[in-house]
């Protein structure tokens, strides 16, 4: 049975070495996008969330790497990853430990919501959460 994948949340990549203003400039001012004013403080871990229409989100993070939420160099929940939402955070662990795919999870972020970090064969990250759980859906950023 295949883990049930049901909307993409939000693509996250780094803004390193860049100052923030013009990221934010670059974003909001030439792409015409606005910034999620309600994003978390996250300790150590600058940036903005960009709403992109009413589907999901660009996670633009900064701060060193690894960053201080990271549990090792390699599991790292602000490197660069596409998030989607399944409809089953439990039945997809299962799903996970069944085929024998190596995961580690996090709460790091937000302790009421816990995330599944996977890599594909190629090694980039995929982060998987509870479908409609985050602020990347315009219907849950009034929250």
């Amino acid at each position: 049975m295949a883990i049930k994948v049901l909307e993409i949340h939000h693509h996250a990549i780094r803004i390193d070495g860049v100052p923030e203003q013009a990221i934010l400039d670059f974003y909001t001012n030439v792409l015409g996008m606005e910034a999620d004013k309600g994003r978390p403080t996250i300790p150590g871990i600058p940036g903005f969330w960009i709403n992109v229409g009413e589907v999901g989100q660009l996670h633009l993070i900064g701060g060193s790497v690894p960053s201080p939420i990271a549990g090792r160099p390699d599991q790292d929940p602000a490197a660069p990853h596409v998030a989607l939402g399944v409809e089953s955070v439990p039945e997809t662990k299962a799903e996970l430990e069944r085929l024998g795919i190596p995961y580690w999870t996090t709460r790091a972020a937000n302790p009421e919501l816990e995330q599944l970090f996977v890599n594909d064969p190629r090694g980039n990250m995929i982060e998987l959460h509870q479908a409609g759980s985050c602020r990347c859906t315009l219907a849950n950023r009034s929250r």
